[in-house]
């Protein structure tokens, strides 16, 4: 009997050691209770709203410009108190003023190739090689070479190389009509708008040029000349014209004004043209008897380019109904200091700033940097 009850007790003992280790095991196999999502950052609703993008039309003018003294020199050192800039004859309130000297610049070199200037073009071509090797300075001034009869074409593109710019000038050969305004509006729109910017930590801030070689006379552009200078000054490009026109009228002090270039006594339509074309973009015109008569004048470019004013300004009367506004820039303190500046803009509608982004591409249709407006109608 007491066995029996010994083998009872052994078996129960056994029989309850699994129960047991299942029992102490049992916390370790217990889940977890589901975790809560955890509430988004605080400001992440405002992050969201921030992201909201609001556009306000912006309307600024940007100005740039030249002051020569009574003897033609240039007037690097003036402050934004000296100037007194009237819009419509309206005064404004200058926003930003700044001086910009040794500012790389980028050039677009055109050239007239149509029948009306094959017995200059040898002029032509060296008119712009003079100009590339006086004033392109390697490393960090850049230009383009573009051709047009009755169509614009690119022959070289942006690059500060002057030998490779020569070689392919040099090839150029006349034929064909006169597309003055479809070139520079093209230029402009296609290539000046979004030039290669400076090399390196240097600030992004180019100065765009067209030098326009041509005798001014157009008969096929699809653009009008109003539309090729609002291009220009949208995308803030400063003209100088140089007339191959050989029209001149003889006088006894012709010898002594030709090497300013400007001493032309008799100009031709197309040296009107020429003319308004650079007066409206802050440019400057010559009309040289000779090759020779411009290596001044290059130089002068040169300086002048390097050597400007930025002036920035929001019209106070500035109404989106596409009128031309006339610019009036001036420095009272100072008599017989002259100023070279754009002439005006059109007000565009639907918030199109009538200034060009100086590093943004400009559409084709409506451009823009970074300047805007154009000559009224004549």
């Amino acid at each position: 009997m007491r066995q029996a009850i010994t083998a009872l007790f052994l078996a129960f003992i056994l029989l309850a050691l699994p129960i047991s280790e299942s029992a102490q095991q049992q916390p370790e196999q217990t889940q977890q209770p589901p975790q809560q999502p955890q509430p988004p950052p605080p400001n992440q609703q405002d992050t969201q709203q921030s992201q909201t993008t609001i556009r306000v039309p912006v309307n600024v003018v940007d100005v740039l410009a030249t002051v020569l003294n009574r003897r033609n020199k240039l007037v690097p050192d003036l402050d934004k108190a000296d100037f007194k800039l009237l819009d419509d004859n309206v005064p404004q309130d200058i926003r930003f003023f700044s001086r910009q000297s040794d500012i790389p610049l980028r050039i677009g070199l055109l050239l007239d190739t149509s029948n009306s200037i094959r017995d200059r073009i040898k002029f032509e071509q060296d008119a712009a090689v003079n100009f590339l090797y006086t004033v392109l300075r390697r490393g960090k001034d850049q230009a383009f070479a573009m051709t047009f009869d009755d169509e614009p074409q690119m022959v070289q593109g942006f690059t500060g190389d002057t030998g490779l710019l020569r070689d392919q000038i040099i090839k150029t050969r006349a034929g064909g009509g006169t597309a003055v305004y479809d070139a520079i509006y093209d230029a402009c729109a296609k290539h000046l708008s979004n030039p290669p910017r400076p090399a390196g930590d240097q600030p992004d801030i180019v100065r765009r040029v067209m030098i326009l070689i041509s005798d001014g006379e157009d008969n096929l552009s699809d653009h009008t000349k109003s539309e090729a200078v609002e291009m220009a000054q949208r995308t803030g490009v400063v003209i100088y014209t140089i007339s191959t026109s050989i029209q001149w009228v003889t006088t006894t002090a012709e010898k002594d004004c030709r090497a300013t270039g400007t001493c032309k006594y008799h100009l031709t339509d197309g040296d009107k043209i020429l003319q308004d074309l650079a007066e409206e973009t802050g440019g400057r015109s010559f009309f040289p008897y000779h090759v020779d008569d411009l290596d001044q004048s290059f130089q002068d470019i040169g300086d002048e380019l390097r050597n400007q004013y930025q002036i920035t300004y929001n019209p106070s009367n500035f109404v989106p109904n596409g009128k031309y506004h006339r610019i009036k820039l001036e420095v009272p303190k100072f008599n017989g200091y002259q100023i070279r500046a754009r002439r005006g803009y059109y007000a565009r509608p639907n918030g199109i700033s009538p200034t060009a982004a100086p590093t943004t591409t400009p559409p084709a249709a409506t451009p823009a940097p970074k300047p805007a407006g154009t000559s009224p109608p004549k």
